[in-house]
């Protein structure tokens, strides 16, 4: 019972400083009542019962006041044992002493084990019951009754209120571990949030940024080929190489003029991303009208886009996606497929939206590029447009073979809102 010193640990809560100052004062109180009881009856030995009731509370004193008495078991024991003889003293002397008895209990089943304790109350107890008897020569039930019953009852509140205590430290480490957890789990969810933004921004940098690098980039090898083939070494006349010259110079001007816009239109994406805003050419125009213009501006094969079914307007997400998607893929035919052709469908259904992208190129092996893609030696532009797809809750596929080209297709289911429309 944490009435004197609770864990050195923790401090003194309420209850705690309100049991040890009742302790303080019971006993007090008690040797004050025995010593005021023999001088009030000028009692033959009320010298020595003063004495003896000086004696306790100054053991009993130099016991609260000694740290070593609330850190070190064997000192706890002294120090009872101390206290004790000291009470048997003012038993001896005095009647009165029995009351002492109470207070003792605590103190016992406090410092003490709980195998010990119960035993120094029973001695306790029985010394109780002898000095009663020594004092008084009626016998009655009261002078065995009283200190068995004293002793059962400071037994039993002291281990009711240690399993009190049991309790609330279970329930405060509980708490502190719940405390715990849900920072874990809060830091937990800022990583994944984190990483998800991270994976975000690669998507977008990928099907954006880095795809019209790589424009700018054939337009500007294009545009230093076209400057190169002029009429040095050339054996043809004046005249004609002036003409082929200037027709070199005019389709490096037009690459250039490409490369230019390309840029332009990487820089309203950089803003875009700072921003936070849609893709530009959905700002202003339809995933259809988009969809066109991104054919219309690809260097190298020709491709061409067709709509079918009732266009209807999407989620800004899934126009987000549809058209990420199709640069993403647009980049790898004109990259990687050689391709002559190409072409872009859209397709609205009553419960869905598909995308494809079909090109004439050399294809490849969707084994070897899967496993590229695990290994991390692949390119991040099919698992960046399956995530993209799969995020919104639908279905991406590729389906190529070396040398019969390679078809893209995406399938958004549409939100029920638009379905019913």
């Amino acid at each position: 019972m944490a009435v004197l010193n609770p864990p050195a640990s923790r401090p003194l809560t309420p209850v705690s400083r309100v049991l040890r100052l009742c302790l303080h004062a019971l006993l007090l109180g008690l040797l004050a009542l025995a010593a005021g009881r023999a001088l009030a009856d000028s009692a033959p030995r009320a010298g020595w019962v003063v004495a003896a009731c000086a004696l306790l509370a100054a053991v009993y004193a130099a016991g609260v006041l000694a740290p070593s008495v609330h850190s070190s078991p064997r000192a706890g024991a002294l120090w009872l044992a101390a206290l004790g003889a000291a009470w048997v003293a003012l038993l001896v002397v005095s009647p009165d002493g029995l009351w002492i008895a109470f207070p003792l209990y605590f103190l016992e089943l406090h410092l003490l084990r709980l195998r010990w304790g119960v035993a120094a109350v029973a001695v306790t107890a029985c010394a109780a019951i002898a000095g009663f008897l020594a004092h008084s020569s009626a016998v009655t039930p009261g002078a065995f009754l009283g200190p068995l019953l004293g002793g059962a009852v400071a037994v039993a509140t002291v281990l009711g209120y240690q399993a009190l205590y049991r309790e609330s430290e279970r329930r405060r480490e509980l708490i502190e571990e719940l405390i715990s957890t849900r920072a874990e789990l809060a830091a937990a969810e800022r990583s994944a949030g984190i990483l998800a933004e991270r994976e975000r921004l690669a998507r977008e940098i990928h099907d954006t940024l880095a795809q019209g690098l790589s424009s700018i980039q054939l337009l500007l090898r294009a545009a230093e080929r076209a400057l190169s083939e002029g009429p040095a070494g050339s054996a043809r006349p004046a005249p004609a190489g002036h003409a082929e010259a200037s027709g070199g110079r005019s389709a490096a001007l037009a690459h250039i003029a490409r490369a230019r816009e390309a840029a332009q239109e990487n820089l309203a994406e950089a803003r875009r991303f700072v921003r936070a805003l849609t893709p530009p050419d959905l700002e202003h125009g339809s995933l259809a009208a988009a969809l066109e213009r991104l054919c219309a501006g690809v260097p190298g094969p020709r491709v061409r886009f067709s709509l079918s079914g009732s266009p209807r307007e999407l989620p800004t997400p899934y126009e987000v996606a549809l058209l990420r998607i199709a640069q993403s893929a647009l980049a790898n035919v004109v990259r990687h497929a050689r391709a002559g052709r190409a072409e872009i469908t859209l397709t609205f259904m009553d419960a869905s939206v598909t995308l494809d992208i079909v090109d004439d190129g050399q294809g490849f092996d969707l084994s070897s590029a899967a496993a590229g893609s695990a290994s991390g030696d692949g390119g991040f532009g099919l698992p960046a447009m399956r995530s993209r797809a799969e995020t919104l809750g639908g279905l991406f596929t590729v389906e190529s073979d070396p040398g019969q080209g390679t078809a893209v297709a995406v399938t958004l289911p549409l939100p029920l809102s638009l379905e019913a429309s």
